[in-house]
């Protein structure tokens, strides 16, 4: 069975970055599929290359998580275009896999099956236009339900839709009634990161030897409200924790927040360069805390965040200050747990639990690890999104 995948964000383990397309793609290389991915790189130039049995072909889009909304959507309406225009050279395909966000991709899928008859599959990691709207990017009224109308279509018109949480699973159900919707989460890589015992040369390089550590690790843009994870830190400081925080990643935020942690004083907080996958299992050697975080509007609970099931495979303590469906998921484990951002104390308080009372930081980091092994591991999710093609 050949598959074209549209996903203008398509990362490998060497270039870091969120790695689900990689894992889908490879799935189905592994199962005989003949598999041909259409993404975007910043070079000036088209290339092709073969990654694992994939046929990847990049095309010259620039891309930065540093570009405000109107950049951003400008690059998304060009991947479009140059979708559309490469797609003619992979007509014979059986399906066609469109990854979002954006929701723009959706536009290319409904070409490819109206000029060439193929079924596309559309997937779904965050709801748009919801997001976006509830986040202040798109006020008019009139843009905004021309955007929903999309939607609705996009998913009207697929073979089937595949949603990253249960609650993106409802929202799309509800807008497309009778619609087969398959619910399959990002996913824990057990097999490459693994809880393992700190590296003392590692700690020391670092500067926290004997300090328990908490890091911050992926995008550093507005959506994801970290000026409470500084409020945190500050608090720590504030109460003499023997803690030490990281912020691993790039984005519109990061220089502001550079800033606004010089300004208070925060020398428990480094700030680490974005990694690849091989910089990330390093920090996360001494790192015993994954803290996950998002402004506080509504439809980000929705979202299933990578460094969420990442934190799972590398048996670390989870803490989050949103609701939603990863919060019960902590609540229902034990692997972590949900602070009011508003409450920074109420972050020192609980996390000062797994300082002083023997036992209980190593529990939540098992249970974590048992969660993603049996719940969420890369292995058994793989084998039930390459169910979805037969």
């Amino acid at each position: 069975m050949n598959v074209l995948i549209l996903h203008q964000h398509f990362h490998t383990p060497e270039t870091g970055g969120a790695l689900r397309s990689y894992y889908l793609a490879t799935a189905l290389a592994a199962h005989g599929f003949r598999v041909t991915v259409i993404t975007a790189h910043n070079e000036k130039t088209y290339s092709r290359k073969t990654i694992e049995n994939i046929d990847v072909h990049y095309l010259p889009i620039p891309y930065n998580n540093r570009f405000g909304f109107m950049a951003r959507s400008q690059s998304f309406l060009k991947y479009v275009r140059g979708a559309v225009k490469l797609a003619k050279q992979f007509r014979d395909v059986d399906y066609c896999y469109a990854i979002s966000v954006p929701l723009t991709v959706g536009l290319a899928a409904m070409w490819i099956k109206l000029r060439y008859k193929t079924p596309y599959i559309f997937e779904v990691g965050d709801l748009w236009p919801e997001a976006p709207i509830q986040l202040g990017f798109i006020k008019n009224f009139i843009f905004a339900q021309t955007l929903y109308a999309l939607e609705r279509r996009i998913y009207k018109s697929a073979h089937a839709v595949v949603a990253l949480s249960p609650a993106i699973k409802s929202a799309i159900e509800k807008k497309a009634p009778g619609k087969t919707v398959h619910l399959i989460p990002n996913m824990a890589d057990c097999n490459f990161y693994k809880p393992a015992l700190k590296d003392a040369t590692l700690a020391t390089t670092y500067g926290v030897t004997e300090k328990l550590v908490v890091s911050y690790i992926g995008a550093v843009g507005v959506a994801n409200g970290l000026d409470s994870f500084l409020e945190c830190v500050n608090a720590s400081r504030k109460a003499q924790l023997p803690v030490h925080f990281f912020m691993c990643g790039d984005g519109a935020e990061l220089d502001r927040l550079k800033g606004h942690s010089q300004t208070m004083g925060l020398q428990n907080l480094t700030f680490l360069d974005f990694r690849n996958r091989d910089g990330v299992k390093e920090l996360l050697n001494i790192t015993d805390a994954m803290f996950i975080s998002f402004k506080q509007v509504p439809i980000l609970e929705t979202g299933s965040p990578n460094k969420f099931f990442d934190g799972l495979a590398a048996g670390k303590l989870i803490i989050i200050n949103f609701g939603g469906w990863i919060k019960k998921e902590l609540e229902e484990t034990q692997c972590g747990f949900y602070y009011n951002p508003q409450q920074p104390t109420e972050f020192v308080k609980k996390l000062s639990a797994y300082l002083y009372k023997g036992g209980l930081l190593e529990r939540a980091q098992s249970a974590a690890r048992k969660l993603g092994e049996e719940k969420y591991s890369r292995e058994n999710l793989s084998e039930a999104f390459v169910g979805v093609f037969n």
